[in-house]
């Protein structure tokens, strides 16, 4: 055995660490075995197969010799240098004893074991693995054991163990509605790593659910995988059938789903199941008013407030993800975040990443991955999100991410867009695309991302079709989502890019003029489109306002875009110190989400001025209350304005205008950006222009 070792071991070169136990060793093992007596042979062979179970059962009525005789074995073999113990020294020797049995005997001890240990009291996890080595059920206990084996593993997060319990099981099933149980059952397990090897278990089961024939939780097991391969509607007459739930959980469990397939999904085709213009999620989820679902729907279909969003946050923290609720924490966390809370969602995302981490949970990181990277894109964060989304889409199969694969890919494609990465955004276009991904919201985010890299690219006419589309599809299939998804902006932008202001502004305008509900960053781009077809001075005021929206909501990519406008725009009005001022932030902004600068060098280069006393320690000059009110004023904000971003009275803003005054020297307004640049004094950092700083 020792010099089988070195064999193996040099034959990986000196670099090799501990000794290696390879073919050589095998051989040896069952060399020395073969050379014993025959009942040493079958009583390592029962070793084997027992594992660490070997000191705990009757090693004699297994291997067919006495007690005597067993202990002469095992003292033999430990002298051999194979045991240390009832255990062999190195699992290689157990594999090379176990696979050297014929194929009938290894499976008749392994079916030997399990009657054994059943009759024993095991446990149901070490009797259903021998069964599953046996690939036998007995008939009057072994369907019960594996199926309590099978939840044991699922909960232990071994989901080949349970996918072996329960397709044994199925395979000797014969009652059809226990067959129905069966699959549903497998199915869920295999869906954890794997929703493609999970769908021949559920395709035979749609009749069956959509007829009522299966528990309310097969049913919605079935349910979520028609959405998960784009069947909105066939979904939708599915729940239609069954909004008679027999029991309260019942009620809720089909609700959810229908919950899911409307605001997560997102688009149906017209026809029976199609949301009615206006819908209210919040009529959707009525019990459990303390769930994640009530929450969420509080949170989507009224005012998203501090509050309503923390709600759904508190209660994610105490969720447990399973099959059942994947689309709905994903649902939660897009929820949290485009309610100008990325911050909270991101964080959020992050314990429940961490936690599919450690579960092995193939299919949830791999849409959680695509969710945080979703938010680091909401947040400007372009490189995170590409980086993000790319992770995502390689940690499943195409075949397993079903119409969903529209989320890593758009939010891909969009990243790498913005990066100015033309070349990889165009390679992932070229990828295949499910043609039912198109009826849901995932196919509007995917042709959003097309149509902004088609008109990144010169092809502003492929983009014009895209957002088209989507206008079109929101419009016939889900009219309450148009609120989230900021299309009519997509329209402007293009018309700009051809020429048509006017027809880019009327929809700028459309934007704007929707009622209460869409975002921060869906209203702040609109304002930007708006500025680009308004006058100079019309246009900086439009641009502020924009900006001071794009704060709130955290999307530093399009700050820098933002702030870029209004540089050119103060430039184009001459206010050449105000346009650097503004130049600088934008710069800035860039370079947080580490993006080229948006603005033209000549802009951040500094002035030619004379030296001014004091000038090296001008930030010191002005108090943070000073810094706050002359920043703003520096940006062409008004008393007025300044007052109400501050929240302090207009006496306070004059008060410290005027000693910002006599401190820089400054006889008018006007003067301001000069001075601040000529003094070095920050002017936009967020400790001096944040709405919730005070400058009393």
């Amino acid at each position: 055995l020792v010099h089988a070792l070195l064999d193996d071991s040099t034959g990986f070169g000196p670099e090799i660490g501990g000794p290696v136990a390879g073919a050589a060793y095998r051989q040896a093992v069952l060399s020395l075995l073969h050379r014993g007596d025959a009942g040493h042979a079958r009583v390592a062979r029962v070793l084997a197969a027992l594992g660490p179970l070997a000191a705990a059962v009757p090693l004699g009525d297994l291997a067919g010799t006495t007690p005597v005789g067993t202990q002469e074995a095992v003292d033999i073999l430990n002298s051999a240098g194979l045991l240390d113990g009832h255990a062999f020294r190195h699992p290689t020797a157990a594999a090379a004893v176990l696979e050297d049995m014929d194929t009938a005997a290894r499976t008749d001890l392994h079916g030997r074991i399990a009657d054994m240990l059943y009759r024993s009291g095991a446990p149901a996890e070490e009797v259903a693995h021998h069964l599953c080595a046996a690939d036998l059920v007995p008939a009057r206990w072994g369907a019960a054991i594996l199926r309590a084996a099978a939840e044991q593993a699922l909960a232990a997060d071994e989901v080949e163990r349970c996918a072996d319990c329960l397709g044994l099981v199925l395979r000797d099933c014969t009652d059809e509605r226990e067959r129905h149980a069966l699959s549903a059952a497998l199915a869920r397990a295999q869906w954890r790593t794997n929703p493609a090897a999970a769908g021949p278990h559920l395709e035979p089961l749609r009749e069956t659910a959509l007829a009522g024939g299966l528990g309310m939780r097969d049913t919605a097991t079935v349910l979520r995988y028609l959405l998960w391969q784009g069947d909105t509607e066939l979904a939708a007459q599915g729940v239609a059938t069954l909004v008679r739930a027999q029991s309260p959980a019942d009620a809720q469990i089909i609700a959810e789903v229908e919950f899911v397939r409307q605001w997560f999904y997102g688009v149906a085709l017209p026809g029976k199941g199609a949301p009615a213009a206006g819908a209210d999620p919040r009529r959707q989820v009525r019990a459990d008013a303390g769930g994640l679902a009530a929450r969420v729907a509080a949170l989507i279909g009224g005012e998203a407030t501090d509050e309503s969003a923390a709600a759904v946050a508190q209660a994610l923290q105490g969720h447990q993800l399973d099959y059942l609720n994947l689309e709905l924490v994903a649902m939660s966390l897009l929820a949290i975040a485009h309610a100008d809370r990325p911050a909270v969602a991101a964080e959020a995302c992050d314990v429940l990443l961490e936690c599919a981490g450690e579960r092995r949970a193939t299919t949830w990181q791999a849409v959680l991955g695509a969710i945080r990277a979703e938010i680091a894109l909401l947040q400007g964060d372009v490189t995170t999100a590409s980086q993000g989304a790319l992770t995502a889409l390689g940690t499943l199969r195409a075949q397993s991410w079903g119409v969903l694969i529209g989320l890593p890919l758009s939010t891909a494609i969009s990243a790498l867009t913005a990066m100015g990465s033309y070349a990889e955004a165009e390679e992932l276009l070229r990828h295949d695309v499910p043609e039912p991904m198109f009826r849901t919201v995932f196919g509007i985010q995917y042709l959003r991302a097309r149509g902004h890299h088609y008109l990144a690219t010169d092809r502003p006419f492929a983009a014009l079709g895209d957002f088209e589309t989507c206008g079109r599809l929101l419009r016939e299939g889900n009219p309450s989502l148009q609120k989230g998804i900021p299309w009519r902006s997509d329209l402007a932008l293009v018309n700009l890019r051809i020429g048509k202001a006017r027809t880019a502004r009327e929809w700028a305008e459309e934007q704007l003029r929707l009622p209460g509900g869409h975002s921060s960053r869906a209203r702040a781009m609109a304002l930007r489109l708006l500025a680009a077809t308004s006058k100079p001075h019309r246009r900086a005021s439009l641009l502020r306002e924009s900006i001071d929206l794009l704060k709130t909501c955290g999307d530093r990519y399009a700050l820098a875009q933002a702030y870029a406008d209004l540089s050119a725009a103060h430039y184009e009005l001459g206010e050449y110190a105000r346009a650097r001022l503004v130049a600088r932030q934008a710069a800035r902004e860039a370079e947080a989400c580490r993006i080229e600068s948006p603005v033209d060098a000549h802009l951040l280069e500094d002035p030619a001025r004379p030296e001014t006393a004091g000038t090296e320690g001008g930030p010191a000059i002005l108090s943070d209350a000073e810094c706050r009110v002359a920043g703003l004023a520096a940006l062409g904000y008004t008393n007025r304005e300044i007052s109400s971003r501050l929240h302090v009275t207009i006496s306070t803003v004059e008060q410290h205008l005027t000693r910002v005054y006599r401190k820089l020297n400054v006889a008018s307004r006007s003067e301001l950006p000069s001075k601040m640049l000529e003094h070095r004094i920050p002017k936009l950092s967020d400790r001096w222009a944040s709405t919730h700083s005070s400058a009393g």
